[in-house]
């Protein structure tokens, strides 16, 4: 009896082994999927991110099909390697790619019992070999097939590269949830730093969260991952990489992470939108020259762009600093009032148009705003309405005026929640148009020290128009330069009526503006449309001789070793726009608009002292702020308002340009005055105006009117007209006063 069941044992084991030797044969000889050949592996290459670098070389995002870093062993800190093989394959060293003790016990539970948790039994190059390749289905075989192919290559892995080399591949491949794949894109992710800087402590979380990347997700779940920290940390003084009072003393700290996730929230993510549109069409044009084949989501490049990420951050702060104080402001407006009920009316008004019903009033979690950070809330879509409403934008571009660098691009509050990018925004640009205006008139010969009429005027052509100066005032005359410094109305209308409307045109669309202009006289005070980033170029023209740029966001791309594919010589435009006497003159006006004009609060109130020129716009009813700044070296536009035009301040004590606008640019200049490289960097002095010029301002800003002209005016007061008529009266008085001129020079020659 004994002896037949040792028969039929023997039979069966010889059986079984005979199954599980022609399975493994199978395997190997392809029957599931040929294996992965030693040239393979050899040619094995990550998909790797695109880092892409401030000016100063500073990571400000990624651009990746996978988020992964690739890495070198020189960089992993040896508390890394430690933690790795201590907890995920003690005798990583002494074996040559398969532990034939976890061999075994896989062998038995997984490929006879099919057990598919059995785990543990996996070295690190087979865990590397399914990091690599990932797993087939099989049906019921999937477990037995992946794991024997995965001893397979594991062997070969060996015969490959070094046990150094595959540490290294293994740390590169190995996934740690959020779609981060690789230990150095975890370690700036969840420490915002290299691996070369981990502490050991840090690279404990890393290596705990590999047993289940979400379960110890050190921000999602930190209990856990501390407890798995330790569980790290206890491995490494069981096999003697720590001693145990360092186990014991690093164990008690707490878990103290720095979360940096630049794809949601990076510093600069509506400034990586421009830089990712311009590396497209650079790497198109190299592709197509060098038959390569680069992309930006898998070629591992590094981008280095334009933009200052010192100055960014500056931006950010007064951001958060401002515009948090002045949320608050227009939110308690909006609480009761004729104020509430304009509210009400248009998230009634847009309720209607999405034809809701009752579901408006239906709660539902949803990711909010706010300046103490993104947070969610079950709120009804009205209630959403009525927030996204009465949330204030902004966008703040600063450039280059030479080369068109970006220096700064913050398109708006949050990214995460509020995409759209108002550096694109087309908005009423009030008086910020202004200069441009006063420009037209200066290219047609008109000089800083000429006078305008502030007399009343209304045009009955257009529904009797009456122009009014912000305080109310009128009469007498103001010079070019007050008139723009000061940003009357009634003198800056005058002005416009006796500039041909076709010079003004040209001048507007060689600044590079995309709107039409009708002419129209309310266009004097900025009824026209166009963008921050609009204005950027057109202020740039200013500040750098007269030159139309075009903005750049990329200063070279290199690839991961280091050669340089594509560098911007960043070279100064050559389209000229205006002529150097007319910006001369611009300068010298617009920096009068800043030290005795709307600018003046820049000074006064918040102690900058950088040279700069400059202007505000309120448009119609606060509905936008504006506010322009320049020197020789940079341009700063900035706009603030509300997504709807009818949700405004009711007052300029909020809504003006110098109350809303302007103390963006304050508060970063603030911060910038503080850094000498900074300032050297970014602000120099004007040019002193030539000799021809430098009196073109030395004169009153104000005149009154004669006798006789007050006589004409009281008669006249107010008098209505046209359009036409005021601009043939205008060029009447034009061509008187060129008489008198011509007249004049005559007798100065005899």
């Amino acid at each position: 009896m004994l002896k037949k069941i040792a028969k039929y044992a023997l039979i069966i084991l010889l059986t079984g082994a005979l199954i599980i030797s022609l399975f493994i044969l199978s395997v190997y000889y392809g029957a599931f999927g040929a294996l992965y050949t030693k040239e393979d592996l050899k040619d094995f290459k990550n998909q790797t991110a695109t880092l892409v670098l401030s000016e100063e070389e500073k990571l400000i995002g990624k651009f990746f099909a996978e988020n992964r870093t690739n890495t070198v062993y020189d960089k992993i800190p040896k508390h890394l390697i430690n933690a790795l093989v201590a907890t995920e394959d003690a005798r990583y060293f002494e074996h040559s790619g398969v532990d034939s003790r976890s061999l075994l016990r896989v062998l038995f539970k997984t490929i006879i019992l099919n057990r598919k948790n059995s785990g543990g039994g996996s070295t690190i190059n087979q865990q590397l070999a399914k990091n690599m390749y990932g797993r087939e289905k099989h049906g019921p075989l999937t477990m037995p097939v992946n794991k024997t192919k995965e001893v397979f290559l594991a062997k070969r892995l060996e015969e490959v590269y070094s046990k150094e080399e595959i540490l290294t591949l293994y740390l590169n491949t190995v996934p740690f949830g959020e779609n981060v794949l690789g230990i150095e894109a975890a370690s700036r992710r969840f420490f915002n730093k290299p691996i070369d800087k981990l502490k050991q402590e840090e690279s404990a979380v890393l290596i705990g969260m590999l047993k289940a990347n979400t379960y110890y997700n050190p921000r999602l779940y930190p209990e856990h991952a501390i407890k798995r920290r330790n569980v790290v940390l206890a491995q490494m003084e069981k096999y003697e990489y720590l001693s145990s009072s360092v186990k014991d003393s690093l164990a008690k700290l707490p878990l103290q992470l720095d979360y940096a996730n630049l794809e949601s929230e990076g510093p600069a993510n509506y400034f990586l939108v421009q830089v990712k549109d311009e590396v497209n069409t650079i790497l198109k044009s190299i592709n197509k020259k060098s038959n390569t084949n680069y992309t930006i989501e898998e070629s591992g490049l590094i981008i280095k762009t334009t933009l200052n990420l010192t100055l960014q951050n500056y931006v950010l702060r007064a951001y958060k600093s401002h515009l948090s104080l002045m949320q608050h402001r227009i939110l308690s407006q909006y609480r009761s009032g004729e104020s509430r009920k304009v509210l009400n009316m248009l998230v009634s008004k847009e309720l209607n148009r999405l034809k809701l019903g009752n579901k408006a009033n239906d709660r539902k979690e949803r990711e909010l705003f706010s300046w103490k950070g993104p947070y969610t809330d079950s709120i009804s879509v009205k209630d959403s309405l009525r927030q996204a409403l009465t949330l204030l934008h902004a966008g703040f571009l600063a450039l280059d005026p030479n080369t068109g660098a970006i220096k700064t691009w913050v398109g708006g509050i949050d990214y995460r929640t509020q995409p759209y990018d108002q550096i694109f925004a087309q908005r009423q640009i009030a008086s910020t148009f202004k200069p441009i205006l006063y420009a037209a008139a200066l290219e047609e010969g008109m000089q800083p020290c000429d006078y305008l009429d502030n007399d009343e005027i209304v045009l009955t052509d257009f529904e009797n128009w009456q122009p009014r100066n912000y305080d109310n005032t009128s009469g007498g005359k103001y010079t070019l330069a007050a008139s723009l410094s000061k940003s009357l109305n009634i003198p800056t209308v005058n002005l416009y009526l006796q500039t041909p409307f076709s010079t003004i045109a040209n001048m507007w669309e060689k600044l590079g503006f995309s709107q039409k202009l009708e002419n129209k006289p309310s266009l004097a005070l900025g009824t026209s449309s166009a963008s921050i980033y609009e204005l950027a170029i057109a202020y740039a023209a200013f500040a750098n001789n007269g030159n139309k740029i075009k903005p750049q966001t990329v200063a070279s791309i290199r690839t991961s070793d280091g050669t340089i594919i594509y560098k911007n010589k960043l070279l100064k435009s050559t389209q000229n726009v205006l002529s150097k006497e007319s910006t001369d003159l611009m300068n010298a006006m617009l920096q009068k608009a800043i030290v005795e004009g709307t600018g003046v609060s820049l000074a006064s109130k918040y102690g900058i002292t950088l040279p700069l020129a400059g202007k505000t716009g309120t448009s119609q009813d606060y509905a936008d702020a504006w506010f322009a700044a320049y020197n020789p070296k940079l341009v700063m536009i900035t706009r603030v308002g509300a997504s709807s035009p009818t949700i405004r301040f009711n007052s300029g004590s909020n809504g003006a340009g110098s109350k809303l606008a302007l103390p963006l640019i304050a508060k970063t200049l603030q911060s910038v005055q503080k850094s000498k490289w900074l300032r050297n960097k970014y602000f120099s002095n004007f040019k002193k105006l030539e000799a021809e010029f430098e009196n073109a301002l030395v004169c009153e800003d104000y005149t009154e009117d004669t006798g006789l002209e007050q006589f004409f005016e009281n008669l006249f007061k107010g008098k209505k007209t046209t359009l036409e008529r005021a601009q043939k009266r205008a060029d009447r008085k034009a061509k008187r006063k060129q008489r008198r001129e011509e007249r004049k020079r005559k007798r100065d020659a005899n």
